[in-house]
């Protein structure tokens, strides 16, 4: 997809959060009408005949044009949120990052066997904390999964999408 518009919107700040990684800014897309509704339609175009039935948003960037994508589709959304933000039973998936592990829950109730859910988060890098989504959402043992991003790093030498194989999965940009 690579539209023009969102990359040259999109902000590199150079060495953050620490030497040597160049943190892509999404907020930069989101503060743009232009580009939200670039990103909301290409996503609606992407997923509007899949049948989805709930968005998995992943804390907290990914909250934003997941729950702008369920108002389009029609859908419910599901929150994957850091330990503790929960108010009800939740289950929870940890995985490693580069700075150590990390946590990520669901209410139990969030899915059920007759969903297809699309998981989106604003970006993939090292692919863990979609990963720990993805195993969540398994444990309900929904009728399908998409997993969608609105970018993929891959000129740091990252392969986050290499943990998904065999799984469908989307980016609306690629870097």
């Amino acid at each position: 997809m690579n539209n023009k518009v969102l990359i040259d919107n999109l902000r590199c700040i150079p060495d953050f959060p620490k030497k040597g990684i160049n943190f892509r800014d999404v907020t930069t897309l989101y503060k743009s009408a232009e580009c939200v509704q670039i990103m909301l339609n290409e996503m609606e175009e992407l997923y509007k005949d899949k049948g989805i039935t709930k968005i998995v948003g992943i804390e907290s960037r990914g909250f934003v044009m997941a729950s702008a994508l369920a108002a389009r589709l029609g859908c419910g959304i599901v929150l994957a949120r850091k330990p503790g933000k929960l108010p009800a039973t939740a289950i929870k998936e940890s995985f490693s990052k580069e700075y150590g592990v990390d946590t990520i829950e669901m209410h139990i109730d969030s899915i059920d066997e007759n969903d297809v859910v699309l998981i989106h988060d604003d970006l993939l890098a090292t692919g863990g904390t979609a990963m720990a989504a993805y195993r969540l959402v398994q444990h309900f043992h929904p009728k399908k999964v998409y997993v969608n991003f609105i970018i993929e790093i891959t000129d740091e030498g990252l392969h986050g999408r290499d943990l998904f194989k065999g799984i469908d999965l989307t980016t609306l940009v690629t870097l």
